[in-house]
């Protein structure tokens, strides 16, 4: 079974949790520094606020499986779309350890596809792009760690942060 992921940065986190809990009628299922995470099940989403990338208003989407079997057909489906793909691997991230790629849609929303194995007590980073077999460009169009440089495939202007 497969969820939604939405992911927001906060300019005032206490605020947005307050407001968020209300909204779904409930408290995050995980508070940590500078992020909450509610995984609800009506309607069903993971929903992030967060405060450690620097983004204010929406930061991405994302595709979140239940079982890893499930990853490897929507990981074929991006590579499909005729957009930038960014295979990410195993890495921690937004306080979990998960198996994730991103991609970007045309006008440069970034979506992730991700399995999370287990919480972790880090907030954890973005890829290293030096060591990914894409163009930095590319990388940066798609999802995680490094600033956009003037990227070809996609003209958005947002910069691009560390990964949730």
């Amino acid at each position: 079974m497969k969820r939604l992921h939405v992911s927001f940065g906060a300019k005032d986190l206490e605020k947005s949790v307050r407001f968020y809990s209300t909204l779904f009628g409930t408290e995050p299922s995980v508070r940590r520094e500078g992020y909450a995470k509610w995984m609800l099940d009506d309607p069903r989403v993971n929903f992030v606020v967060e405060s450690l990338s620097g983004e204010i208003g929406f930061s991405h989407a994302g595709i979140q499986v239940e079982d890893q079997e499930e990853l490897e057909p929507i990981f074929d489906r991006l590579k499909q779309a005729e957009a930038p793909y960014l295979p990410e691997g195993v890495t921690t991230c937004c306080y979990h350890k998960s198996e994730k790629s991103w991609t970007a849609d045309p006008d440069g929303v970034r979506w992730e596809a991700f399995f999370t194995m287990h919480q972790m007590e880090e907030f954890g980073s973005g890829p290293e792009l030096q060591k990914l077999d894409l163009s930095a460009d590319d990388a940066a169009a798609c999802g995680c760690s490094a600033p956009r440089t003037e990227a070809k495939k996609d003209e958005a202007s947002k910069p691009l942060s560390v990964c949730c």
